[in-house]
């Protein structure tokens, strides 16, 4: 049985000590985000250009606050990967409060969590200051994923500050591993969103196989 740890104070150091989670760098191991944008149709790349367009408006009135971010960018982003249809369900946790240190000034921020049929959890970081890097919301992602009930499947998570993006999946079986993508962001050249899109269908494609 996993020990509870409260979420906002976990970090990787404890994860690897207490559970023995290794990284796991082989692309093998995560194929499922290597190719996002190939599931793409050219409606859904319209859809995007204007959600990446109405990011960058909100980019002009900072700071960019978490629910203009879930209503803006995340909300059409599950949408479109079909989560707020059958047979997926989406659900709640409490909001968790964290906190990064940098040369001396603590920068705080709040993580509301998203789950998704228990095998997706989707973290969105609000916090005034961009100081605040979305990697300090990795340990919290991989504490939730660790709750998941279905050990012999793979859990995934995507953490998200509304215009930087990181996916990861764990699994638990032969050990306890896990695994990341690459940094998107929507002030990259291009639109990113084609990539996140896909690989949000991809996961969603490869839970529903296996429930």
């Amino acid at each position: 049985m996993v020990q509870a740890i409260p979420a906002a104070k976990v970090t990787l150091a404890t994860l690897k000590e207490k559970f023995g989670l290794r990284l796991i760098r082989d692309a093998q191991f995560f194929p499922e985000w290597m190719s996002g944008a190939d599931q793409i149709t050219d409606t859904e790349r319209a859809t995007l250009d204007r959600v990446q367009t109405n990011f960058l408006t909100l980019l002009e009135q900072p700071p960019i606050l978490e629910n203009s971010v879930k209503m803006v960018v995340l909300s059409p982003l599950l949408d479109l990967a079909g989560f707020y249809q059958h047979p997926y369900r989406i659900e709640t946790e409490t909001s968790i409060e964290v906190e990064m240190e940098d040369e001396g000034t603590v920068f705080r921020g709040r993580i509301d969590v998203l789950v998704l049929n228990v095998r997706l959890w989707i973290l969105v970081i609000e916090a005034k200051s961009a100081n605040f890097d979305i990697q300090v919301a990795i340990p919290q992602a991989l504490t939730y994923m660790l709750g998941n009930p279905e050990v012999e499947l793979p859990s995934f998570g995507l953490v998200t500050n509304g215009h930087t993006f990181i996916f990861l999946k764990l699994v638990r079986q032969p050990a306890l591993q896990y695994g990341n993508s690459r940094l998107f962001s929507l002030i990259n050249p291009g639109n990113e969103l084609y990539d996140i899109l896909g690989i949000l269908k991809q996961i969603g494609t490869a839970i529903a196989e296996s429930n």
